[in-house]
């Protein structure tokens, strides 16, 4: 946002230097990120009057002349106190005010350039030029280079020319983020009320902004407006003026819009532009006949969406089909205009206009937003657009314009106001106390001190006993709750008023996060066992959910998607990895396993405030293009290490659940080749197996291929560790096999044995489990054997074999007194 220092002195008064004021504002409203003083470019343009012009005797379109500057350049050849200067402007003439550059002078438009242009004194067909009378162009006032600049002021001849026009100014550019959520500051009675209350001194908005307008009824050219999208454009205002000259801008008005870098066009598109820029709210102007001849009947603007195969051609001279949920501005026949965008080259104002539409609307900041993305256009009408200016001002604004048309263009008011609304209350008034504020910002501000800070910003503000109630004025749209207010006062008091004391905090040591914890146990579990981690990006192409055999229309889609390849919300984690494994494999790598830790969405799980649940899930591959071993006892290797090291629930074969985001997990794996972890409550926490031919087959995976993937909540939190030393006394092992039913299952029974063997053993004594062989045949009919080996530790002695044979006899006894085992 270029801040014009001048315009802002038109609203407010400012008494500190401009480097004092800029350190202001960037410690209180926004950060500066230039300085650029103006009227530099102009140090040695001079007002001069033209007291002589006679044609150039060897040249048809050059004029000599005797200009009178009333000798304020010294050291120049002067012929009875005037100075002689060739002309070629087709406008010179005697008695008018023109801007003169001396010889030495650099000019104006060329100032900032790699090549600044100096002039000097010459010949020009035999009779000599002291410089040159400059153009606007020249000048860099507009890009008019048809003729000089004619001066309108009532000066004297030697005046310095950057004294006229407002143009010895200072333009301070502050970052737009800075102003993300005030629409009010993308305007400069926005930064003026600011500056003024962080200088606090008392603002008060123009009449013309604070009074609502009455406005006069005309009749002369019908206008009619209509609204299909009253949610996506609160509030619509046009008005119709006849009798508009179309002409080049005051010399005022052009130099204000190209200091703060606005293109001025003509009278009536620069006033549109001079008031965006004053007020922050856009406008928009039509040429009458042009909308009545692409109208039915009666002249008429629609606010609706676009037709299907629909096409504009902008002002840019680009022809676009707009987005299917665009908002445009027709007549009855055809679009005229992207709404709060950009307009149509058809309706265009232009020299041959005498008939106009001033149109000023507020529309819904995302829809602009997102018509602007996916068109690639970014205007100022975008940008302050996007920020939600109050739908309160577009009356004020409309006034204002229709009276500077008059001003500037003749125009005169020839329909009634349409004004279709829908229009939101008022801002709600908000109650706090000092004590509330004091306490956020570590101050001993009085309410008095509170009431000051608020009311010089325009807030109005009353005090009933102990409560301050605030009600914010209609422009501030960003200031809804309680803290908005706490922000307001730091800020406009000053943040370097605040207390520098950090708050008090114990010298205990911060709890560690649980989950935090956990991802740094499963991820230094799964490293010290092989297998690497992978970061992928939580969204997926719709083609990766389809070839893992997952229901695409479960995932979330994002509307405007960085890439085609990040689409949707994953609905699990395995397809990455398995997307990651054929180019692994083509780089060489034969054997490895990889894993990730993240986060899964569907549509099934929305939480109470339809918003997108998140469920944290970790996630294992392995594949071999060697190995001729099973690959499922391989993922299931890795899934009992993790089963030791974080003590994961018992997991088991069963029937697949029904919930989608069950089902969504488990599609890409073979029912035949897998099975389901289960919670000790018997809820799926996870699935482990071998994958489908369709997903071997899509994915171009070996056949030696698994994996597993696990909900976190599976995982028990860490629980305290106990650190104890090694022993020095040998251990014991032996294994131990049992026969059991077929139908019994593997969990069960390591469950059972487990929690037994656990019983037998003494304080000082330790012992671990591993299962080294499960074997089923024919051979054993309906039957099966487990082998474990069972290690067992002392810290006292030396133990012999006679104490762990004891300890797996009366292991035995008791899981037959809860399952049949028989020892072998």
């Amino acid at each position: 946002m270029k801040v014009s220092l001048n315009e802002v002195k038109k609203f407010a008064d400012v008494n500190l230097s401009v480097e004092d004021l800029v350190q202001k504002i960037g410690a209180q409203l926004g950060a500066v990120e230039t300085v650029e003083r103006a009227g530099e470019k102009y140090s040695d343009v001079i007002v001069a009057k033209v007291v002589s012009c006679e044609k150039h005797p060897n040249a048809d379109k050059l004029s000599a002349c005797m200009i009178d500057d009333g000798g304020a350049v010294q050291d120049i050849e002067r012929t009875n106190g005037l100075v002689q200067v060739v002309c070629g402007a087709p406008n010179v003439r005697v008695g008018i005010l023109v801007a003169w550059l001396p010889p030495g002078s650099t000019v104006p438009s060329t100032h900032d350039t790699n090549e600044p242009f100096v002039l000097g004194s010459r010949e020009l067909r035999g009779i000599v030029s002291n410089g040159m009378l400059a153009s606007p162009s020249e000048l860099a006032i507009s890009d008019n280079h048809d003729g000089i600049l004619e001066i309108d002021e009532d000066v004297k001849p030697g005046t310095e020319f950057k004294t006229l026009y407002g143009i010895d100014d200072v333009i301070i550019e502050i970052e737009n983020k800075m102003f993300t959520h005030r629409p009010d500051c993308f305007g400069v009675l926005g930064v003026a009320r600011e500056i003024a209350g962080i200088n606090g001194t008392k603002f008060t908005s123009p009449e013309w902004y604070l009074k609502t307008p009455e406005f006069d009824h005309g009749s002369t050219l019908p206008l009619e407006v209509e609204n299909q999208l009253p949610e996506l454009c609160p509030r619509f205002m046009a008005v119709a003026m006849d009798n508009v000259s179309i002409k080049s801008s005051p010399i005022w008005l052009q130099a204000i819009l190209t200091r703060v870098g606005i293109k001025p066009i003509n009278n009536v598109v620069d006033v549109t532009n001079y008031l965006s820029y004053i007020t922050a709210q856009p406008l928009h102007v039509y040429d009458y006949d042009k909308v009545k001849a692409l109208s039915e009947g009666t002249p008429k603007l629609i606010v609706r969406k676009p037709k299907s195969d629909e096409q504009i051609a902008l002002l840019n001279g680009k022809t676009i089909s707009p987005r299917e949920d665009a908002i445009m501005i027709a007549t009855d026949k055809e679009s005229v205009g992207i709404a709060g965008v950009m307009g149509g080259t058809t309706t265009e104002v232009d020299e041959t206009t005498r008939k106009i539409i001033i149109e000023v609307a507020s529309f819904d900041m995302y829809s602009i937003r997102r018509t602007s993305m996916a068109h690639g256009l970014f205007t100022d009408a975008v940008t302050r657009f996007n920020k939600g200016q109050s739908l309160l001002q577009n009356d004020r604004v409309i006034a204002q314009a229709m009276k500077m048309m008059t001003e500037l263009s003749g125009a005169q008011q020839a329909s009634s106001v349409q004004d279709i609304r829908n229009i939101q209350p008022d801002q709600a008034s908000i109650s706090i106390t000092k004590e509330f504020i004091n306490a956020r910002l570590g101050t001993d501000v009085t309410s008095q001190d509170i009431m000051t800070a608020l009311d010089n910003v325009e807030f109005e503000v009353k005090v009933n006993d102990s409560v301050i109630n605030v009600t914010p004025p209609f422009w501030r749209t960003d200031v809804v709750i309680k803290e908005d207010i706490v922000e307001e006062v730091g800020r406009l008091l000053g943040y370097d008023k605040l207390p520098l004391e950090l708050p008090t905090r114990t010298v205990s040591p911060t709890d560690l996060d649980p989950m935090l914890s956990l991802k740094r146990r499963l991820r230094s579990t799964l490293s010290s066992y092989g297998a690497n981690e992978v970061l992928s990006y939580s969204f997926v192409h719709g083609k990766l959910i389809d070839n893992a055999g997952q229901d695409k229309d479960l995932a979330f889609k994002l509307s405007n998607a960085l890439s085609p390849n990040l689409q949707y919300y994953r609905l699990s984690l395995t397809p990455s990895l398995l997307d990651k494994i054929h180019p692994n494999i083509k780089s060489g790598f034969d054997n490895f396993a990889l894993f990730e830790i993240g986060k899964v969405h569907s549509k099934s799980e929305i939480d109470e405030d339809n918003a997108p649940s998140e469920f944290g899930r970790v996630s294992f591959v392995y594949s071999s293009k060697t190995d001729e071993r099973t690959a499922y006892y391989q993922a299931v290797y890795f899934l009992n290490n993790l089963n030791k090291q974080l003590k994961l629930v018992p997991f088991d074969q069963d029937l697949l659940q029904d919930h989608q985001l069950i089902t969504q997990m488990t599609a890409p794996y073979d029912k035949s080749r897998s099975a389901l972890v289960l919670s000790n409550k018997g809820y799926v926490v996870g699935i482990v197996g071998e994958f489908t031919p369709q997903v071997l087959k899509k994915f171009k995976l070996p056949t030696s291929t698994a994996g597993f993937e696990m909900f976190l909540s599976a995982f028990k939190k860490e629980e305290d560790s106990i650190y104890r030393p090694l022993s020095k006394f040998p251990s014991l092992s032996q294994d131990i096999c049992l026969e059991i039913e077929e139908e019994l299952s593997y969990g069960t029974l390591t469950e059972t044995f487990d929690k037994s063997l656990s019983e037998l053993i003494e304080l000082n004594q330790a012992v671990h489990t591993e299962v080294i062989d499960i074997y089923s045949s024919d051979d054993l009919g309906k039957k099966k054997r487990v082998t474990y080996r069972v290690k067992l530790i002392s810290y006292e002695r030396t133990l012999t074999e006679n104490v762990l044979g004891s300890i797996l006899e009366e292991l035995c006894k008791r899981i037959n007194q809860k399952i049949s085992v028989k020892r072998i």
